[in-house]
């Protein structure tokens, strides 16, 4: 079956599918907020690529943090005989939820290197494009590629 070869099947593989997913998602997402929050530009960039390591552990944890509520949540969206494709747009909508909550306070943070009231108070303002760039990365650029490596392995 197609989703079997294209998930991962032992925890090697899991692993290899978030590396994957999450290292094509913070090269991407961190410098698009950042651009569209300090304007673009080179220096934008250079400052990015120094937070990146920082924003990509605190990505991997969250993951592993926002998993199991990520699959509560979105089996309350779809239901068994969904398609694969179906329940894996539902699966990186939820985990995208998730994760996009807590990384508008959380990479805000990492970013500007200091903790403070900013990103919790323009949060109803940031979040919803955030959660925009990040869906659209993780489901059309991130889990295709992590999905089409995990077929590579299996084929």
């Amino acid at each position: 079956m197609l989703f079997v070869k294209r998930l991962p099947q032992n925890f090697k593989e899991t692993l290899l599918f978030i590396a994957v997913i999450s290292i094509l998602s913070v090269n991407l997402i961190a410098p698009l907020i950042t651009g569209f929050e300090i304007g673009f530009s080179w220096q934008m960039w250079q400052a990015t690529l120094r937070v990146i390591p920082f924003i990509w552990v605190a990505v991997v944890v969250l993951v592993v943090l926002t998993q199991k509520p990520a699959e509560y949540l979105a089996s309350y969206l779809m239901a068994k005989t969904d398609s694969f494709q179906a329940q894996m747009l539902i699966t990186a909508l939820c985990n995208v939820f998730l994760m996009s909550i807590f990384l508008t306070v959380i990479g805000t943070w990492i970013g500007s290197g200091q903790i403070s009231m900013a990103p919790i108070t323009h949060f109803g303002a940031k979040w919803p494009r955030n959660f925009a760039l990040a869906f659209i990365v993780e489901a059309f650029i991130a889990q295709p590629i992590a999905r089409s490596v995990m077929q590579l392995i299996h084929h």
